[in-house]
């Protein structure tokens, strides 16, 4: 398609419309027919993506999604089949809401049953505020969930590794525009203190050893998420594990990584 797809408000074409539409890109090669079925189902594309954004992490981007439904609507007009017995908007919106399902989860590096156990935790703490008009504690929270402490507390503390901010993401700050996470965080100021900044460069040393001394397949991991921003489904796949090891994995080299700087704070503070 040449130029960009807008989202423009096109009036909502009836199935054999549609479909007298696509006859004429399929027979004739007519762009224009072409166009104007993709435009007319744009504002569908930006409807499913925007569904979406409201139940997933705040830091995936909605015109990332919007873009990937807009591929799926273009190749939905390629391999549509009448024949089949779909109408076209019905063909296009499983194509577009599949597209964008699988496009959350290569982005996302903790497995299914990760974001399942959070939707459970997020609806009950929902519930639990709703009903009592306050947050509930820790053992308010299991009796809601109907687990024991211990459960919910390593139930939590999966959610938290599973918890990866892009700095990236944008975030809204006083300015009129939105900025980049990244944009927002401050330097550390050491106030020129040579010391500080000596403590400072030793951490970073001890960081990078440790790393440098995990097993292979762990800093490998670390490296596809944190560096290529790869989702744990896809590692996964290359890997031939599942999405669940993946997530073990990676919890284990941080873990690693902790233990190191933990040392090195502990002999600095003894000191």
């Amino acid at each position: 398609m040449q130029g960009n797809v807008a989202v423009t408000a096109e009036r909502r074409l009836s199935p054999n419309e549609a479909e007298a539409l696509w006859r004429s890109w399929k027979t004739a090669k007519d762009i224009k027919a072409r166009d104007r079925l993709v435009m007319s189902y744009a504002p569908m594309v930006r409807y499913l993506a925007s569904r979406k954004a409201r139940v997933i992490p705040s830091h995936y981007d909605l015109d990332d999604l919007i873009s990937c439904g807009l591929m799926a609507l273009m190749a939905a007009v390629d391999r549509f089949d009448p024949v089949k017995g779909a109408t076209f908007e019905q063909f296009a919106w499983t194509r577009v809401g599949g597209a964008i399902v699988d496009e959350l989860r290569r982005l996302d590096w903790a497995p299914r049953s990760v974001r399942r156990l959070e939707r459970e935790t997020n609806e009950a703490r929902d519930a639990y505020q709703l009903r009592e008009g306050r947050a509930p504690s820790e053992h308010e929270l299991a009796a809601t969930l109907e687990i024991p402490i211990d459960d919910l507390r390593t139930r939590l503390s999966e959610l938290e590794r599973a918890d990866i901010v892009s700095l990236s993401a944008k975030v809204h700050t006083a300015e009129s525009s939105p900025a980049e996470i990244g944009e927002t965080i401050e330097a550390p100021l050491d106030n020129g203190d040579p010391e500080t900044s000596l403590l400072a460069g030793e951490r970073s040393d001890i960081l990078k050893r440790a790393i440098a001394q995990l097993p292979e397949r762990e800093r490998e991991v670390l490296t596809l998420v944190h560096v290529h921003l790869i989702g744990g489904a896809e590692i996964g796949r290359m890997y031939g594990v599942s999405e669940s090891r993946v997530s073990q994995i990676l919890a284990s080299a941080r873990e690693r990584l902790r233990l190191a700087i933990d040392s090195y704070d502990a002999i600095y503070t003894a000191a």
